[in-house]
């Protein structure tokens, strides 16, 4: 089981930055991929950034390249996507997420564990 707990949503004005940050708790290794995905309202939820739990190398949806970056710190076992440079479409919900497979994925169903959410509202 992995649990996983995010915080630091809130509302930010059009260009302004944020930092989401994810602790998680379980049992995680190595390969593991963990993610950071999205859910606007009426719209599917959508792929942001992601890397393997300690091995490098991070992938990021088009969307948010050059604006948002992903990173972990093992040692508090939390991973943060900070947030650049925001426009009103990144409003969403912002979730965090587990897999147990072996390589950073796009598709929401390829990730068994989720966070509860938080909320990012850019305002214009």
């Amino acid at each position: 089981q992995v649990q996983l707990v995010e915080s630091g949503g809130g509302l930010v004005q059009d260009g302004g930055s944020l930092r989401l940050s994810c602790v998680v708790s379980g049992s995680i290794f190595g390969s593991n991929p963990v993610a950071w995905f999205r859910q606007a309202p009426e719209k599917e939820r959508e792929f942001v950034a992601g890397m393997r739990w300690s091995i490098s190398g991070t992938s990021y949806a088009d969307s948010a390249k050059g604006r948002f970056t992903i990173s972990r710190d093992n040692a508090k076992n939390t991973v943060a996507l900070q947030m650049n440079s925001l426009k009103t479409e990144d409003t969403a919900v912002y979730f965090c997420a587990a897999s147990k497979g072996l390589s950073v994925a796009t598709a929401a169903s390829r990730y068994t564990y989720w966070g509860q959410g938080t909320q990012v509202t850019v305002s214009s």
